[in-house]
């Protein structure tokens, strides 16, 4: 013990050099990620004070969504379990805060429970689900098994369309639970510890620590034992189980925490939208989702939350193209050749060809290849 401690002594101006595994192994292992960790972070809290409401609510969505994206992640880029069926989970999710956290007196089923138990219980139960759907990656895999995930979320659409007591049906929809922490009303506005805050800076901030939270949670899940035996059964599965990793285990834990993600984001982000209807959980979602983790990068924390960023934006950057463009309507009936949603779908299409042909690491490989030029500058070559 103590030859490590003298190596490591002597090695303090090498920082990316380790002498143990544990020590590759820490969440942030260099002083530059511990810094530019602690830089971003500083200027996500400074940002509901310099950017405008409508902004501000763009980035909550695009936080909140990243939690489910790191959920996806998990299952897809770290256990290898390739899922369409993301849009189940996160209206089950939804539906779940909606239900135990709605109004007792509303049109639609509600219990009026505190967020405290709305919340975490909306990603058990997203989780339960889950478990059921395990056992059944354990004997598909591949194209075969995203087929059975896509089933999934056409079981739901199902589900959520005839079950209007709870949903509302569809044209209908339901409200979302109230946003209220310990009796703090994230839907309000006024002081908060001598600061003033507006509704879009108070949810944004919760978001923002929700987000921190979760990917540290992420995280920590990928670096420890359970993700080393993900990435061994993504690599090859046959070859894990010879050295001993239970894939039954593993391929039901990587469903199970997944759909636990997906709830608990689907729950808050649907709260934070306030009103939502079966439709929303359809196909679309699912493909959204999978643009998120394959436009930031597969199997890494920080690419699930870059894409997610981007793609929640992307509505927004497909509105301020078409005021450009003559041929996109931006409204119904303005008589344009292609309308902004469809013009958002084609955006979806073309990124993820265009990253999964010309940078398959997404914007997350990007990044690197960025750092590590400047990195290696002057002999970057």
């Amino acid at each position: 013990m103590s030859m490590v401690k003298t190596r490591s002594r002597g090695l303090r101006g090498r920082p990316l050099a380790t002498t143990s595994y544990a020590e590759d192994m820490t969440l942030l292992n260099t002083p530059a990620k511990r810094r530019s960790t602690f830089a971003i972070i500083l200027v996500a809290f400074g940002l509901p004070f310099m950017l405008t409401d409508d902004l501000l609510l763009v980035l909550t969505l695009g936080l909140i969504a990243s939690v489910g994206a790191i959920g996806l992640n998990l299952v897809t880029g770290y256990a290898g379990q390739v899922s369409l069926g993301h849009a189940f989970f996160i209206g089950l999710g939804a539906y779940t805060g909606a239900v135990l956290g709605g109004d007792p007196d509303g049109a639609v089923l509600g219990y009026g429970l505190p967020m405290w138990i709305w919340l975490p219980a909306s990603g058990v139960v997203a989780a339960l689900a889950g478990l059921l759907v395990g056992p059944i990656a354990v004997r598909l895999r591949g194209l075969y098994l995203a087929i059975v995930t896509l089933g999934l979320v056409f079981l739901g659409d199902h589900i959520f369309r005839e079950s209007r007591d709870l949903t509302g049906g569809p044209g209908v929809g339901r409200r979302g639970p109230d946003l209220v922490v310990f009796g703090f009303d994230l839907n309000d506005t006024g002081p908060v510890l001598g600061v003033m805050l507006e509704r879009e800076q108070r949810q944004f901030l919760f978001a923002l620590i929700f987000l921190i939270v979760f990917a540290i949670l992420g995280r920590n899940i990928a670096r420890s034992g359970v993700g080393r035996a993900f990435s061994a059964v993504r690599d090859r599965d046959v070859a894990a189980a010879v050295i001993g990793v239970d894939l039954t285990r593993y391929k039901i834990m990587a469903f199970a925490m997944s759909s636990f993600f997906a709830g608990v984001a689907g729950a808050l982000y649907f709260a934070v939208v306030g009103v939502f209807e079966p439709g929303t959980f359809g196909l679309l979602l699912s493909i959204q989702y999978l643009a998120m983790i394959l436009i930031g990068g597969v199997a890494t924390i920080s690419g699930s939350i870059m894409g997610a960023l981007f793609v929640t934006s992307l509505g927004r950057i497909s509105g301020e193209i078409a005021h450009f463009m003559p041929f996109i309507s931006t409204t119904a009936g303005s008589g344009g050749f292609l309308s902004v949603f469809q013009l958002e779908a084609i955006l979806y299409g073309l990124l993820i060809i265009g990253f999964l042909i010309f940078e398959p690491r997404g914007l997350f490989g990007i990044w690197m290849r960025i750092r590590n030029y400047w990195k290696g500058w002057p002999f970057s070559y």
